[in-house]
């Protein structure tokens, strides 16, 4: 089984001989730019929602969601737990930018189901400083996003909690599975 979207190519053909990914990267960008006209978009999402999805590359929330460049706010981290920075983005989501929706996705076969909090410790043991943030990890990804979903519900901080859902994207079968807040 391939572990990238380029299923015929080895890290060499993607990333080239001649430079890092970054390099392939701004080099990409440069032909994007080259034909690349102003949409003229405002920063407010159209669709007045914010999706808190995790990082892991298998998830293209956008085609996943049926979503086009400037409908949504896309907050993205480890697990896509809503931690205090998760917290604040939102908070200027909806109060600056006019967000009225949160989806939250979360996935199967989430990293952050096999690590626990003794990562901080073995880092601190490595590097002599233990990180300030807490890992978030998880057993059971139904719960964390119950968890997550609370969250937001309880923030003080954010204008709109009524309109808060939570899902687990299946990794294999791509699609969503709603997950019952209580």
């Amino acid at each position: 089984m391939s572990t990238s979207a380029h299923p015929s190519a080895d890290a060499a053909d993607v990333i080239g001989t001649d430079g890092t990914v970054t390099d392939r990267l701004v080099e990409a960008n440069e032909r994007y730019a080259s034909g690349f006209t102003d949409p003229g978009m405002d920063a407010r999402p159209v669709l007045n929602v914010a999706v808190v999805a995790c990082m892991d590359a298998r998830l293209d929330l956008h085609a996943a969601l049926g979503l086009q460049l400037g409908d949504c706010h896309t907050i993205r981290n480890a697990g896509g737990v809503v931690t205090d920075d998760v917290i604040r983005s939102l908070t200027i989501s909806q109060r600056a930018l006019g967000t009225r929706s949160v989806m939250l996705v979360h996935h199967t076969g989430c990293g952050l189901e096999s690590l626990t909090e003794d990562f901080r410790h073995e880092l601190e043991d490595e590097v002599g400083q233990r990180p300030a943030w807490a890992v978030e990890a998880f057993r059971d990804v139904d719960q964390d996003v119950r968890q997550s979903m609370q969250r937001v519900r309880t923030s003080p901080f954010l204008l709109h909690t009524d309109d808060v859902r939570g899902f687990v994207f299946d990794v294999t079968s791509g699609l969503l599975r709603e997950i019952d807040p209580s």
